[in-house]
């Protein structure tokens, strides 16, 4: 780390020439800050925690592969962190070589475990006899090829001019329109005001392990109309069975509705952290249900004081 104030620097999921550091020169703020990469997710949110750094910007979410584990277990985890900006990049490999290798020449292969599946069939079709070994992170990758130690390494095209290496293959993907998924992630705070097109995440734990326990946690959200954008089930390390669940839905938490199933889901639930009301990347507003916009809810209130009072 340098000398630089901790409001000054963000870290990121490093080396350079990863698509995190790609990603995160789309934020305007990028430009007035410290950037420096890290080994792990893990090393980019303990600056935060530690004070040293203002935020991290890590991966959480892949659109082939689903979320990224490591985000996931560590925003649960630890001392509280929040959420406050995402951005969705569209990914593309590009195979990088040392240069002069063909394709005849590549027998071993590497890059993050999360690029794999994307580009699984790729593989089999033009390297199948290719050996894959998993890197700390696809610019990684890259450094390991001009090291010597293997012959290829799918990452961004951009990151060959930085490694010495060269694009020997382009555009590689199995699935059309794949996405990553970044936060930039800081200490807890008050969320921004709601846009209309925001996004709420948390994460939770089931008060007990008994029939209908996560029924009863998601109709906090079905019954206030509020729409889940992502679900996933992580081994709370407890023990086999025990699971935390993380959730992502529409709305900001100063949304009636959203504020409401939080609620539900803290009266419900063993334990509740919330990471966040952040804006959404695409700014595609929520479709609101009749019956649980702000309106109906102050209504609904308005309504029970004057049966309290009297008056109706």
């Amino acid at each position: 780390m340098s000398d630089m104030p901790p409001a000054s620097r963000y870290t990121y999921l490093g080396p350079e020439g990863t698509f995190t550091e790609a990603a995160l020169h789309t934020l305007p703020e990028a430009a007035t800050r410290e950037l420096t990469p890290t080994v792990s997710v893990p090393a980019a949110l303990d600056a935060v925690r530690n004070g040293e750094a203002q935020g991290a910007f890590i991966p959480i979410e892949n659109s082939v592969e689903g979320g990224v584990t490591a985000t996931v277990d560590e925003l649960a985890g630890g001392r509280r962190l929040m959420i406050y900006r995402e951005v969705l990049l569209p990914i593309s490999f590009a195979l990088l070589v040392r240069p002069g290798t063909t394709l005849e020449n590549v027998k071993t292969v590497t890059g993050h475990p999360v690029a794999q599946p994307q580009v699984r069939k790729w593989l089999a079709a033009h390297l199948p006899d290719a050996v894959w070994e998993s890197a700390a992170s696809n610019a990684d990758g890259a450094r390991l090829v001009q090291e010597g130690r293997y012959d290829a390494a799918f990452a961004g095209e951009f990151a060959a001019a930085r490694y010495g290496l060269e694009a020997l293959v382009t555009d590689v993907h199995d699935a059309e329109n794949a996405t990553t998924r970044f936060v930039l992630v800081g200490a807890p705070g008050r969320p921004a005001a709601p846009t209309g097109a925001d996004k709420t995440s948390v994460v939770f734990w089931l008060r007990g392990d008994q029939p209908g326990a996560l029924l009863e946690a998601l109709h906090e959200f079905a019954s206030r109309g509020v729409n889940m954008m992502r679900i996933e089930s992580r081994p709370t390390g407890a023990g086999i069975g025990q699971y935390f669940f993380s959730i992502d839905c529409e709305g900001h938490v100063q949304d009636r509705r959203v504020g409401d199933v939080l609620m539900g889901l803290r009266r419900s639930c063993r334990e509740v952290r919330f990471l966040g009301s952040y804006p959404r990347a695409d700014a595609q507003e929520p479709t609101v249900r009749s019956g649980t916009s702000d309106e109906d809810f102050v209504s609904a209130a308005d309504w029970l004081s004057r049966c309290l009072d009297g008056r109706d």
